[in-house]
């Protein structure tokens, strides 16, 4: 079969190669699955890079959420195991962990659908517990990340207000549901954010870019709001000022999803019935913005790892119908 392969650290375009490999063979408690759909996340960069908290032997493939088929023909949505990444024809994954496509999404809407979806889900509601008219604001709101989290705040009842850099994603963003869209490039953010609750904050920010986005967030966070920091996409980890979250009276949450597959892996299939719900009747679907060959992924993680696109870039194998 072929496969994308990293046999060295660095970056995705210089590192990524495609070449010929072994089909792999399932494990115990593991199935084969053919892949239809890899969606790339900037976890796969991270990986490439040596910089993810997951460090597979080289050489490895990148690629960590797919649609894929079964022997038997069943559309799921798998996380592969590494080393052998969803960038390739066929995978091996855990049979206990398959969750079934929506018959709402395709194969590249149904790749986009379970980290995205799962950890904004998670962060709204298992650890900020968002409530209906309550704000929401979105950092990096037409990305892949963040274009899942708006559609959840809006589903829930939120008004969300999404922070984007540029005016062409400032355009995503709006068509997403955004309430109100900041443009980071043109406009202050906390002021912005202040003239369009009254003054008071926002209730919930949804940060997975760090640095700065973090800073301004401490500084426009509503009383007993709360920030959930999902990652560090701007590649710069803060430092909270703790004395500053208990003067303002504010809490800062943590969430690594992953967690929950380990400490209570039957809430992940409780949150998947609930976005299948939510497929069903609209008030979800992942923006792809793009469906990639198979030939151009290194190109398509290396843009993901440069902070330039929206919404979702997913690789199609080669023989698959898009």
């Amino acid at each position: 079969m072929q496969a994308w392969r990293v046999h060295r650290n660095g970056e995705p375009s210089e590192v990524m190669r495609l070449e010929e490999a072994d089909r792999p063979t399932p494990g115990e408690g593991q199935v084969l699955l053919k892949v239809r759909a890899a969606n790339i996340n900037f976890p796969d960069a991270l990986l490439c890079r040596g910089q993810y908290q997951v460090r597979p032997p080289l050489p490895f493939t990148p690629g960590v959420e797919i649609c894929g088929e079964t022997e038997d023909g069943r559309r799921v949505i798998a996380n592969p195991v590494l080393p052998g990444g969803g960038l390739a024809e066929y995978v091996v994954a855990d049979a206990a962990a398959l969750l079934p496509a929506p018959e709402a999404l395709d194969d590249a809407e149904s790749a986009a659908l379970h980290i995205g979806y799962q950890t904004g889900w998670f962060g709204l509601h298992r650890r900020a517990a968002l409530e209906e008219g309550e704000t929401l604001l979105v950092h990096a709101a037409a990305g892949g990340v963040g274009s899942a989290a708006v559609q959840l705040g809006k589903a829930a009842g939120a008004r969300v207000i999404g922070v984007v850099g540029g005016a062409d994603k400032a355009a995503v963003a709006r068509e997403l549901g955004c309430d109100v869209v900041v443009d980071r490039h043109a406009d202050d953010i906390v002021a912005a954010v202040k003239e369009a609750t009254g003054g008071r904050g926002a209730d919930v920010i949804y940060d997975p870019v760090g640095g700065d986005a973090y800073a301004k967030s401490a500084k426009c966070v509503a009383f007993e709001g709360r920030i959930v920091v999902v990652g560090f996409a701007s590649g710069d980890i803060p430092a909270p000022a703790l004395n500053h979250a208990l003067v303002k009276n504010y809490s800062i949450m943590g969430l690594h999803w992953g967690l929950y597959a380990t400490k209570d892996p039957r809430s992940i299939a409780r949150c998947h019935k609930t976005l299948t719900e939510y497929a069903a009747k609209g008030l979800i679907k992942p923006l792809i913005s793009e469906r990639v060959a198979f030939k151009d992924a290194a190109d398509a993680v290396q843009r993901v790892a440069d902070g330039t696109t929206t919404g979702r870039l997913v690789v199609i194998p080669d023989g698959v119908g898009r």
